[in-house]
């Protein structure tokens, strides 16, 4: 199964679908991204780049509302806060301050521009 992602006019992702193999292929049997992309647009309009499941090309796996970057060659999810920076190596995003690394388990505060360490619930 290929999976392909259907762009909108900003390179941001509509929706991803599943298409078999055997309308992905060919005459040789080869995939070929350019030929799934033509069917999907055949079958329901739009514009439409391939996506890995398995992230072995384009950095991620594609998912509504991340933006494709055409110059990076890759799908970047949306900014989860405003403080936080792109990272181009990664293509992730990374807050402005490193998360501790001591084992607990923490959360962004934007507000305070800072990690808050996440107290267990107890019964």
């Amino acid at each position: 199964m290929a999976h392909f992602a259907e762009l909108d006019d900003n390179n941001v992702v509509k929706r991803v679908i599943v298409v078999d193999n055997k309308d992905t292929v060919d005459e040789n049997g080869n995939e070929v991204e350019a030929i799934g992309a033509a069917f999907c647009q055949n079958l329901l309009g739009g514009r439409w780049i391939q996506t890995s499941y398995n992230n072995k090309f384009r950095v991620r796996y594609a998912a509504q509302g991340y933006t494709y970057d055409t110059s990076l060659d890759a799908f970047i999810s949306p900014k989860p806060y405003p403080s936080w920076i792109f990272d181009q190596t990664t293509c992730g995003w990374n807050a402005p301050v490193p998360v501790p690394n001591d084992g607990k388990r923490y959360d962004w505060d934007e507000e305070a521009l800072s990690w808050v360490e996440v107290q267990p619930v107890t019964n």
